[in-house]
C-alpha cells in the first residue's frame, strides 16, 4: 500500500502467498496501481500521492482486516469515493474504531452500524489531528498515520499500550519523515507530517514470526530441534518467543538490517521433560500490557499452556472475540474437545496444565490461526485429529500443512 502511493517502481521480494495479501493487491489494482508479479517477487508501479483512481466496483478485502483498515486510511485522503467490503467474517468486525478518527480528519464514512461495507468519500487535504487510541491496535494506528500522509500538518497517534511498529519502520524508507518516541513508561507516540511525497524503494520482506511460532511451539512441545532462517525479529513481536524460551533452548541470531526491520535466525531445541513455567505450580497469567504483544499467538499460547505444569490464564483479551472468529470461544471449545480442563471468561480463559490431549474433531470456525494452533495440539495428542475446513489457513499461510509435513518426524 505504501509503495502504491510512491513515485516510481518498488520491488518487493519474499511477498506472501496468503489470501490476505492477494486481496490487498486486487484492491490496489482496482485503484489504478499497476502490479507485476513473479512468484514471491512483485513490482509496484506507484501511482503517486493522491493519484489513485476511483474503482468501478466495491473493493473486496476478503478476510483481511489489515487490508480494510489501512486502505480506509489511504482512501480518506484521496479525491474519490470507494466502498470497502469483505467476507461475512470481516463484515462482522468492528470498524467504528477507524471511522471516528477519519471523520475527525474530514473524510465522510458511511457504514452498517459501525461495520463494513464502508463507503469512504475522501476530502483532501485532510485535517491533521492528535488522536489517542481507545484500544491497543496497530491497524488503527496505521490507518490514521496513512491518512495523515494527505493531511495538512502534523498527525500524531498516541498509544497507551505498545503495539507492533512495522508502519513506523517502513515509512522512512519511502522518504516520509516520522517522529516516534515514548509517551511514558508504557505508551508511545508517532507523528507524520503531511502532505507527504513518497519515493519508491525496494523492500526485502522478512519471514513472519507469527507464522514461524507454530513450528517453534511444536518443536518445544515435542522435544525436537529446529532452525528457522530469515524471520522477522521485530522487538514488538518477540514476547511469545521469550515465553517459549523458558521451556526449552532458544537462540535468536540477528542478521544485518536491510529494510529497517530486524531479521534473524531462530534455533530451537525442545527438552523432552515435564514442562513448567520457571518452576511455578500455579497458572502463569498474561494480561494488560502483554496482550497487544501476543494478540496473534494467544490461541497457540493456550495450547502450549495445556502441556505446562500449572497451566495458563489469559485476561484482558476481549479483542479476541472480534477476530476472524470469536477466538476465546473457539479455543475453549476445541481444547475441551481434546480433553483439557478450561474455564472461559468474558475477557479470556484459564487452562489447567499437564493435560494428556486426545485426538478430536476440531472446528476452527473458518479461522486460520485456530486451525494452525490446533494442528500443533494434534501433533502432541494421542490418537487421530481431524481439522474441519483446514483450507482456511490460506488466509495467512497457504503452505502451512505442506511445510508441517516436510519437517514432521516420520
Amino acid at each position: 500500500m505504501i509503495a502504491a502511493l510512491a513515485d516510481g517502481v518498488s520491488r518487493l521480494t519474499n511477498y506472501s502467498t496468503s489470501a490476505d495479501c492477494a486481496a490487498t493487491l486486487s484492491c490496489l489494482g482496482q485503484l489504478g496501481v499497476r502490479i507485476e508479479r513473479n512468484d514471491a517477487e512483485i513490482l509496484i508501479h506507484g501511482a503517486g500521492q493522491n493519484r489513485l483512481q476511483a474503482p468501478l466496483k466495491e473493493l473486496d478485502c476478503g478476510n483481511s482486516g489489515t487490508t480494510m483498515r489501512l486502505l480506509a486510511g489511504i482512501l480518506a485522503g484521496q479525491n474519490l469515493g470507494a466502498t470497502l467490503t469483505g467476507d461475512q467474517s470481516l463484515r462482522s468486525r468492528p470498524m467504528q474504531r477507524i471511522i471516528e478518527p477519519l471523520e475527525m480528519m474530514g473524510a465522510q464514512v458511511s457504514s452498517h452500524d459501525g461495520r463494513a461495507p464502508l463507503t469512504i468519500l475522501g476530502r483532501p487535504p485532510l485535517a491533521a489531528i492528535d488522536y489517542e487510541l481507545l484500544i491497543a491496535s496497530a491497524q488503527v494506528k496505521s490507518c490514521i498515520l496513512l491518512a495523515g500522509l494527505n493531511a495538512d500538518g502534523k498527525t500524531t497517534v498516541i498509544e497507551n499500550e505498545v503495539t507492533r511498529d512495522h508502519t513506523e519502520r517502513i515509512l522512512p524508507l519511502f522518504g516520509v519523515k516520522i517522529e516516534t518516541g515514548n509517551k511514558d513508561e508504557h505508551g508511545r507516540f508517532a507523528t507524520v507530517t503531511g502532505p507527504a511525497k513518497l519515493a519508491a524503494h525496494d523492500v526485502a520482506i522478512p519471514g513472519d514470526v507469527s507464522s514461524a511460532a507454530y513450528f517453534i511451539a511444536a518443536a518445544i512441545l515435542l522435544g525436537s530441534s529446529l532452525e528457522i532462517s530469515n524471520v522477522g525479529v521485530n522487538p514488538t513481536r518477540l514476547l511469545f518467543l521469550k515465553i517459549l524460551a523458558t521451556l526449552g533452548f532458544m537462540e535468536v541470531t540477528n542478521l544485518p538490517q536491510e529494510t529497517n526491520e530486524p531479521v534473524g535466525t531462530v534455533q530451537v531445541q525442545g527438552i523432552a521433560k515435564s514442562l513448567a513455567w520457571d518452576g511455578l505450580d500455579s497458572p502463569l497469567k498474561f494480561e494488560g500490557l502483554d496482550i497487544p504483544l501476543l494478540i496473534d499467538e494467544l490461541p497457540l499460547l493456550a495450547v502450549v499452556g495445556s502441556q505446562v505444569r500449572g497451566g495458563i490464564e489469559i485476561r484482558d483479551a476481549e479483542e479476541l472475540r472480534s477476530k476472524e472468529s470469536d477466538r476465546i470461544a473457539s479455543t475453549v471449545t476445541n481444547l475441551r474437545a481434546m480433553g483439557a480442563e478450561v474455564e472461559e471468561f468474558e475477557d479470556g480463559l484459564r487452562v489447567s496444565g499437564s493435560t494428556k490431549l486426545q485426538g478430536a474433531r476440531i472446528d476452527p470456525r473458518a479461522d486460520h490461526r485456530i486451525a494452525m494452533a490446533f494442528s500443533v495440539a494434534a501433533l502432541i495428542a494421542e490418537g487421530e485429529s481431524e481439522i474441519n475446513d483446514a483450507e482456511c489457513v490460506a488466509v495467512s499461510f497457504p503452505e502451512f500443512f505442506e511445510l508441517l509435513d516436510s519437517v514432521a518426524e516420520r
